[in-house]
């Protein structure tokens, strides 16, 4: 009898084993072990020895990114085993990376102007990443507020035209700030607004679905079905008009595109969608000098004109010279001229990482964007409501676009943007947004898996 129990109590015991949890541990393991040879490989190459100073830069985020998975161990025991070690590799990257350009600073002469900052940054964006985990057990809680968070991206997107608190950087008006510290609300307000789209769309799944009246031959929603995207296509322009920025208004109305389509299936909506789009950016580019600016650079950034002008074409160029000279393997992590990228701990750091690690390093860093990617759109799938499914879809394009229009934009395959790399570039405010992202994701996995063995 008492074997009987205790052959029946195994699988119970087995079944409790965090088994996500405990992949994740050892992902954790090796990804921190990467870190802290890329300080060391860095160290060695610029300093020709390595230095206590190493713990600086690699001892506060993996203590950082233990605790969240120990909070996921303990409150989301069934979420995703591959986010958290994904985005934590391209975190630490991003950290060796800055660490680097500093370093090259320092050896000139200059101050630690971002390297510190970031660990610290990283740190406390991993903190709110785990406060999310714990009190958002729920996503679905979420739902209950679709038009407040509407109402709270909005908000957040007019704040940087704001007077007193307002802030222009680099030409765009996409900050707020008080003495020296600046903050970009735009970086939460797209996830507001995947949180609207996601609770909109789901309530209106069924009227956005309906066949409207044939028109030349073709079925085309009602007025009140496409006055949705033509607010966010006013809204994007918007965007582009009053903060001079064109990857945000791009993220923004892509962002709407993918989860109306995903919602409704009718193609109608991606086809007048795109259209508009590139409309809008091609009246802006005739009409708004910036603009126009930005399209010359990429059309012909070896132009003299170009590359001579204030906020011209020299940025891709050297960055294109930078990735050239890292060739297949590339230079190698401390070896390379990454300095003389202008801005290249922050829009240009793509580029910076091609040089050092060449077009494998490149390619690898995009297929752990593109994991991520993938593991957000699998806990899509695996979700059985609506709105928990466009919310991880939504929230996982986010990330994909973004790197998209990033990576384009330095390589010359697309206009420049003002977007950042996520997880890699120097900055706060896209740090605190792309983990609470990865949060949202864990917390939407392990929901779902709750749900289905409920």
């Amino acid at each position: 009898m008492s074997n009987v129990s205790l052959t029946s109590a195994i699988p119970m015991l087995l079944k409790a084993v965090p088994r996500s949890r405990n992949f994740e541990a050892v992902l954790l393991f090796w990804v921190a072990g990467i870190h802290a040879f890329a300080l060391a490989q860095i160290q060695l190459a610029v300093n020709l020895e390595m230095s206590a100073d190493l713990l600086v830069y690699w001892a506060p985020p993996t203590i950082s990114a233990w605790l969240l998975h120990y909070v996921l161990r303990k409150h989301a025991v069934n979420a995703d085993g591959l986010l958290l070690p994904l985005a934590f590799l391209l975190n630490g990257l991003g950290i060796a990376m800055i660490y680097r350009l500093d370093l090259a600073e320092i050896t000139n002469g200059g101050p630690d102007l971002f390297a510190e900052r970031q660990v610290w940054l990283s740190c406390f964006a991993m903190l709110i990443a785990a406060v999310v985990v714990r009190f958002v057990k729920n996503p679905l809680v979420l739902r209950r507020f679709p038009y407040l968070a509407g109402a709270a991206a909005v908000v957040l997107l007019a704040l940087p035209a704001a007077p007193v608190i307002g802030r222009t950087l680099n030409g765009a008006t996409l900050w707020i700030g008080v003495g020296d510290l600046t903050f970009q609300p735009g970086e939460i307000a797209k996830i507001l607004l995947a949180i609207f789209f996601a609770g909109y769309l789901a309530s209106r799944k069924g009227s956005l679905s309906e066949i409207g009246s044939r028109v030349l031959g073709m079925r085309v929603p009602g007025a009140k079905d496409l006055g949705p995207i033509l607010l966010f296509w006013i809204a994007s322009i918007g965007v582009l008009v009053l903060q001079r920025d064109l990857g945000t208004s791009i993220l923004y109305f892509g962002l709407f595109l993918v989860m109306i389509y995903t919602a409704t299936g009718r193609g109608f909506y991606v086809g007048i969608g795109m259209v508009m789009m590139i409309t809008g950016a091609l009246v802006a580019s005739r009409v708004f000098d910036y603009v126009a600016a930005r399209f010359d650079s990429w059309l012909d950034p070896f132009s003299q004109a170009n590359y001579s002008a204030a906020g011209g074409s020299y940025q891709l160029v050297q960055g294109l010279f930078g990735m050239a000279h890292g060739d297949v393997i590339g230079a190698g992590l401390g070896s390379g001229f990454p300095q003389l990228i202008p801005l290249a701990e922050s829009d240009f750091i793509f580029a910076a990482m091609g040089e050092e690690l060449g077009m494998a390093g490149v390619f690898a860093i995009l297929a752990i964007y593109l994991l991520i990617v993938y593991r957000g759109l699998r806990i899509s799938n695996t979700n059985q409501d609506d709105f928990s499914k466009l919310l991880a879809l939504g929230l996982a394009f986010v990330i994909g676009l973004q790197v998209f229009v990033v990576s384009g934009g330095v390589m010359g395959l697309l206009p420049l943007t003002g977007l950042t790399t996520p997880f890699l570039a120097a900055g706060g405010s896209s740090l605190l947004a792309n983990w609470a992202i990865i949060a949202l994701l864990l917390v939407l996995s392990d929901s779902s898996l709750r749900r289905s063995a409920a």
